[in-house]
């Protein structure tokens, strides 16, 4: 994290598990729905690169924008897992799932968050300057 940030937000996710070894369990804030994840991130905060506020017919979203790199293995990663759920940890803070239906591979990911939509705005903003922040380290050190 960085110390010039005022409000940092870094987000990971997480698969779910179908096994008991290993696995961690996380509830949603709203919903309450348990869920055992792999404790190891799937995505990170190195492999995306914006997030935007979406409305979609189901209601306001999250959309996150991912690297070329990581756009490859959330294709793998989706294709081998269909019937699980990806798992959005923002901040520590388990706080949104998504079912995976298909595998995913247009560089994109939406995601819908249990929490008031009203927070999304500011939500998005923490994200991007964390992201744009990582970047730029990441760049000056590479």
């Amino acid at each position: 994290r960085s110390d010039e940030l005022e409000h940092t937000s870094v987000a990971r996710f997480l698969i779910e598990s179908d096994s008991t070894k290993g696995a961690i369990q996380v509830v949603l804030p709203i919903s309450r729905v348990s869920l055992r994840v792999a404790p190891k991130p799937v995505i990170t905060e190195f492999d995306i690169r914006r997030v935007v506020e979406a409305e979609v017919a189901m209601g306001r979203c999250l959309l996150f924008q991912l690297s070329p790199a990581a756009n490859r293995d959330l294709y793998r990663l989706t294709a081998s897992n269909i019937g699980r759920r990806l798992v959005v940890v923002i901040n520590g803070e388990t706080l949104g799932a998504r079912m995976i239906d298909r595998p995913l591979e247009a560089g994109t990911l939406f995601i819908f968050l249990e929490v008031p939509d009203a927070s999304l705005p500011d939500l998005v903003e923490n994200l991007n300057a964390t992201t744009m922040k990582i970047q730029e380290e990441v760049e000056r050190r590479g």
